[in-house]
């Protein structure tokens, strides 16, 4: 079951989303064919309840978004940027590592 807390990004809400957020994003580009990125999402529907409130975890499916997967060089997914004050201040390729490493990403950004 996915966490109410997870922001869905779109090309139509990325800049508000991301730019005027008062809280760091992690940002997951992910695709609905990428195993990789089906494993990591339990973990980032966890870290979603546990940073609610003073930290984002948003999703972009990198299909449906690919203007914004090409501004950021997303060429390999899962790939997770972690934003504050609109700028990319942390980033982690790939599942591994886990809910470990998206966390201290997060807590780095804090």
């Amino acid at each position: 079951m996915a966490s109410a807390n997870i922001v869905t990004l779109s090309q139509d809400n990325f800049e508000k989303e991301i730019n005027q957020s008062n809280v760091p994003v992690l940002v997951d580009f992910w695709a609905e064919w990428c195993g990789p990125c089906k494993m990591i999402a339990p973990a980032l529907d966890e870290l979603a309840d546990e940073f609610a409130g003073k930290a984002k975890i948003a999703k972009l499916n990198v299909d449906d978004n690919q203007e914004l997967a090409m501004n950021y060089r997303v060429s390999s997914i899962p790939m997770f940027l972690v934003f504050k004050g609109g700028q990319v201040v942390g980033q982690h390729l790939g599942a591994s590592g886990g809910k470990p490493k998206l966390k201290s990403l997060i807590e780095g950004a804090l």
